[in-house]
């Protein structure tokens, strides 16, 4: 088992930026895929960003792609997202997800993710 907890959330501008972070208890955060997902108001779960055990692969929802950066340092068992240009519309809280058992990094759907952090609010106010 491994449980998450997010920080980092907060308000800012539009244009702005925010860099968020999800620490993993345990002594086995390499055998996980780890993922960002997020929900806004009225919304369902969306995937975000998610990324290999390693660090090396990383893959990104459209909307976020080339703005949004996600990284993890195995050594101290957390996985970040950077998110630059900020816009209104990705107001959301945001959760981090891991699951041990995923072959690949491109799974989107939050079924498929065994553990979940409690969330942290992100708002962009334009």
């Amino acid at each position: 088992q491994v449980q998450l907890v997010e920080s980092g959330g907060g308000l800012v501008q539009a244009g702005g930026s925010l860099r968020l972070s999800c620490a993993a208890s345990g002594r086995t955060f390499t055998s996980y895929v780890m993922a960002w997902f997020r929900q806004a108001p009225g919304k369902e779960r969306e995937f975000v960003a998610g990324i290999s055990r390693s660090g090396i692969s990383t893959y990104y929802a459209d909307s976020v792609k080339g703005r949004f950066t996600i990284s993890r340092d195995n050594a101290k068992n957390t996985v970040y997202l950077q998110m630059n240009s900020l816009k209104p519309e990705d107001t959301a809280v945001y959760y981090c997800a891991a699951d041990s058992r995923l072959k690949t990094i491109m799974v989107v759907t939050t079924a498929d993710y065994a553990y979940w952090g409690q969330g942290t609010q992100v708002t962009v106010s334009s």
